[in-house]
């Protein structure tokens, strides 16, 4: 029997010791339950350029980080149409986190420079972060519907039915909307059934719901919980699309887009998308 040792090295070389007489040939390690020989064989640079590795990492985590977003965005939002809602606090919650890193993550790709950046370009061909079917996703999950979307899609039947599966739903603000109905507010029959796929409107009466919430938390408090965690989303998605568009700026200046866009100039205009309009506006008015 290994004897307890004090200090770091002493627990270090237990730890070895306990780990040795295992028999991995039989037990799953830590490789085989994430998947790693696959996961780190998954780089495959085009280009010659030393940089071209850090360009497909970023994407590559960022897709990940956004399979976890999507995995909570959807449980949340089912959350919500049952009435569950300490659960759903908890899942968007941890979207936000996601959100800062993702933000994050920016921070990274901004150490290219741009002759590093034009030295693989050319190897990109028409690839684009504009066709991520995730990122497409989160997009409609959050509200932000357009049907010009689907197009990036096509090609692939299978991305294509997951991006509709998701512009066809009701948005997890939609379903805000439908709980705060369930729960007795004055909501507009034109928001609480309407055609899921178009762009939502803002509506002064909604506005006037969520004041009659925020004006008396004490009395609404789970829907003003819900509030302030769709607040928090939004917020760290207005700080993600910032710092991607000040990167793609700092990168590629205002070159168009390897996927066809504008570039910064398309970035730019989705800075002025607002995802849950009321819940700014009526802060204007407590």
């Amino acid at each position: 029997m290994n004897q307890p040792v004090h200090g770091p090295a002493g627990t270090e070389r237990i730890v070895a010791e306990e780990g040795a007489q295992l028999d991995f040939s039989r037990h799953m390690s830590y490789g085989d339950y994430l998947h790693l020989d696959q996961l780190l064989a998954a780089q495959h640079p085009l280009s010659p350029a030393h940089d071209e590795m850090l360009f497909i990492v970023q994407h590559q985590t960022s897709e990940l980080w956004m399979k976890l977003m999507l995995h909570e965005l959807t449980a949340a939002s089912a959350a919500v149409r049952a009435d569950a809602l300490a659960p759903a606090f908890k899942m968007l919650a941890r979207v936000s986190r996601i959100m800062e890193q993702l933000v994050g993550a920016w921070t990274v790709l901004a150490t290219m420079t741009p002759p590093e950046y034009t030295a693989m370009r050319p190897y990109l061909v028409n690839s684009s972060g504009f066709q991520s079917a995730q990122y497409r996703c989160i997009e409609f999950a959050l509200g932000n519907k357009n049907a010009a979307m689907l197009k990036p899609h096509q090609h692939r039947p299978e991305l294509l039915q997951q991006v509709q599966t998701a512009w066809r739903a009701p948005s997890l603000y939609d379903e805000s909307l439908r709980l705060m109905a369930r729960c007795g507010l004055a909501l507009p029959a034109s928001h609480l059934e309407r055609d899921w796929t178009a762009p939502y409107e803002a509506s002064e009466a909604v506005e006037q719901a969520w004041l009659q919430v925020y004006r008396d938390p004490a009395a609404h408090w789970d829907l003003y919980q819900l509030g302030e965690k769709l607040t928090d989303i939004e917020d760290a998605f207005r700080l993600w699309r910032f710092r991607h568009v000040t990167t793609v700026e700092r990168v590629i200046g205002f070159k168009r887009g390897t996927g066809g866009t504008g570039g910064v100039s398309y970035l730019r205009k989705m800075l002025d998308v607002v995802l849950f309009p009321e819940l700014w506006s009526l802060r204007t008015h407590l």
